[in-house]
């Protein structure tokens, strides 16, 4: 690309008064080097990285005590060294605040972050006149050193987080599914030993580290794409079943390796908990297993994240005062325990097969949890949430024709009970969700919706949005008439999670065009979307986006969400890093694009512009690629104040330079086409001047 295209006045626009921006200098260099409790990952690039910066802070009090002018070259070197420090400052506190297992995870891309830093320190070191500068000779050669370690300086990534992220990862893979029954004692004991190498030491910072990789896992949703929210979703897998097996009690703790080679078995057999002494039973299928102990479970129970254990495990885990599920880490919402009959049955059959003999489960657990929880009798009645296999079908089926008569016929306390154990058994498994419809569950689930009584709104919205992810059902529902009722609580729900998952079901039923119709033809429906866009939670806005998006592929319902205000909303979005959905904001603003009051709404705004060229160099491919049409659109639109607005931005054509060589298929053909517009429009300045 032709270097003409740089705007000449780059450099004078943007810059802070020389007294303003030392003192900014000073401060932030102060702030880098008064950072404590800094992680044991990445050590050695953090500490020297704050060496570096604490020299920089001897440079600049010496130029701010020597109170005379400064040469414009030392203006624009002192400008960039901000901009380098601010993100140095950033990604340290990422490291000590983020989590420590994605941390790992990342390493050699957190070590390239920190030698890019260093490598732009030295170019603008580069432009720093110190022959012009009043600072002693001490400093000076100080800063020389600097500039030449800087400028000569490579790559360092740390050989033993590398070592520790490779057991980790054959560890996990020790764990899968296809590789269950080769987990023990052996493989907790290690993965203790590396948890503890990164900072997790104790109960405390296994919760803070899960809290974290579910913060990590929400902000990657937007930008990082499914396969990277897996990955953390099963680091979080990870942690929480670590944390239930090594700290669930102290009978539990995991014995030293010494001990292993006493208590070695062979590996067709395991380990009883609950009796201290091996068991000689051979082959246990792992479905058979409580997740929590590993041992064959005597009496199995569905807890509220769906998840089965052992009756007598899961109770010692709850009234130790745990509230989440031990293998998802989801927080229950309620603590009663189900029978898993079906399971039970096939486990029965397994042991009478195998010649196992079957030991009742002792009451005493169950009976603790029972006095210690005052909730318990409240789901003394419900009916037993039985998990669908094939051989259970039927009782699906009996459990499913049960609850729908006590919807209709029911009292509101048996209502909301029978409404609950829909959504539960709706939120697995399609032949679940078929034989709920069959069972005639969904026109009642939507006589439901008007109710006052906030948890039956809820759970009604809920089963029908978990019962909508089954094709057919998404008839059903358009049929039964519920979309009217179902932007009744999107717009004026009892509970937010009421609003937000009636949101979720609207983008589930307009996934069929015709619903995208009905929908759009509803005067309340978008601009109730467009409401809780505002109001929501982080995840109600993001379902707001994405339900927005779904309609606006419908083109007669692009101008309703142009006419709904959606627009100013969604750019705001893009600034907000809690919101995390910058690329759901972008996908939407794209499409909105392709009506004539959406490029015109779109076009009023003033920042934009430079949200979108930040967003150039730090978006996700999706998101880069969305900005790109963007300001593709506004470019052809706006003509020459948009073009003029993209070539007085200093990061603007490195960024395209760096999409159109690097990008995406998509984001360099994009790029390229912007790179051309623009040079038309320089070149035709050109010749007006001339």
């Amino acid at each position: 690309m032709d270097v003409a295209l740089v705007p000449p006045l780059m450099v004078s626009t943007g810059f802070l008064p020389t007294g303003s921006l030392l003192q900014s200098l000073i401060h932030i260099c102060n702030e880098v080097c008064s950072m404590e409790k800094l992680p044991v990952l990445q050590a050695r690039n953090i500490s020297t990285m704050i060496r570096r910066i604490k020299l920089l802070t001897s440079l600049f009090e010496e130029i701010q005590e020597s109170n005379g002018p400064l040469p414009p070259s030392s203006i624009l070197c002192l400008t960039e060294l901000f901009s380098v420090i601010r993100r140095a400052k950033f990604l340290i506190q990422d490291c000590k605040d983020g989590s420590f297992l994605w941390g790992l995870m990342q390493t050699e891309l957190v070590s390239n972050q920190f030698y890019v830093l260093v490598k732009e320190l030295g170019r603008a070191l580069d432009i720093l006149p110190l022959s012009l500068l009043k600072v002693t000779a001490d400093i000076r050669e100080q800063i020389e050193l600097l500039h030449r370690q800087a400028k000569r300086v490579e790559l360092f990534i740390d050989l033993k987080e590398l070592e520790r992220r490779e057991e980790l990862l054959v560890l996990m893979g020790s764990n899968s599914e296809k590789n269950k029954k080769n987990k023990g004692f052996i493989d907790l004991v290690k993965v203790k030993d590396i948890l503890c190498s990164i900072g997790l030491r104790n109960t405390m910072d296994y919760e803070e580290e899960t809290l974290k990789l579910e913060a990590e896992a929400h902000k990657q949703a937007g930008s990082g794409g499914l396969i990277v929210v897996s990955n953390i979703n099963n680091l979080i897998s990870l942690v929480s079943y670590c944390k239930s097996i090594i700290f669930i009690d102290d009978e539990f703790e995991i014995p030293s390796k010494e001990d292993l080679k006493v208590q070695s078995t062979p590996s067709n057999r395991y380990y009883d908990h609950s009796s201290s002494s091996q068991s000689l039973i051979p082959n246990v299928p792992d479905e058979f297993r409580c997740p929590i102990s590993l041992d064959l479970m005597k009496d199995p129970v569905i807890v509220a994240s769906g998840h089965t254990y052992d009756r007598n495990s899961i109770a010692q885990w709850i009234n130790s005062g745990h509230q989440t599920c031990p293998k998802s880490g989801q927080k229950l919402i309620h603590m009663a325990l189900i029978p898993n009959y079906a399971l039970k049955s096939l486990m029965q059959q397994w042991c009478e097969e195998n010649n196992v003999p079957q030991v009742q489960s002792s009451p005493s657990s169950s009976s603790d949890l029972e006095r210690s929880n005052s909730k318990r009798d409240l789901y003394e009645h419900a009916v037993d949430h039985i998990s669908v296999v094939k051989a259970a079908v039927d009782a699906v089926k009996l459990t499913a024709e049960f609850l729908v008569g006590k919807l209709a016929t029911g009292s509101p306390d048996i209502q909301r009970q029978a409404a609950y154990e829909l959504r539960l058994l709706a939120k697995t498994g399609m032949d679940n969700r078929r034989i709920i419809a069959e069972a005639g569950a969904i026109p009642f689930l939507v006589t439901l919706l008007r109710s006052h009584e906030p948890r039956i709104q809820e759970n009604a919205v809920t089963a029908l949005l978990n019962l909508s992810i089954y094709n057919n059902n998404k008839i059903l529902i358009m049929a039964a008439g519920a979309i009217d009722s179902i932007v009744n609580v999107l717009e004026s729900g009892n509970t937010m999670e009421a609003r937000e998952n009636a949101a979720a079901a609207i983008f589930s039923l307009s996934m069929i065009d015709d619903c995208k119709v009905t929908i759009g033809k509803r005067p309340r429906a978008i601009p109730a979307l467009v409401g809780l866009l505002k109001e929501g939670t982080p995840a109600g806005k993001k379902d707001a986006a994405i339900a927005l998006f779904n309609l606006a592929v419908y083109n007669a319902n692009k101008v309703s969400v142009v006419f709904a205000g959606a627009v100013p909303l969604l750019i705001e979005l893009l600034m907000d890093d809690k919101a995390g959905i910058t690329d759901d904001a972008l996908a939407v603003l794209a499409l909105l694009l392709g009506c004539s009051e959406g490029l015109e709404e779109i076009g009023k705004s003033r920042i934009l512009v430079p949200i979108l060229i930040d967003l150039l160099r730090f978006g996700s491919p999706k998101g880069k690629e969305n900005s790109l049409t963007l300001l593709l659109g506004l470019c052809k639109d706006g003509g020459e104040e948009v073009a003029r607005r993209l070539l007085m931005n200093p990061r603007s054509i490195p960024s395209l330079q760096g999409l159109a060589a690097d990008g995406s298929l998509k984001a360099r053909r994009k790029a390229d086409a912007l790179l051309r517009l623009l040079n038309r429009c320089c070149f035709q300045s050109q010749n007006q001047i001339g």
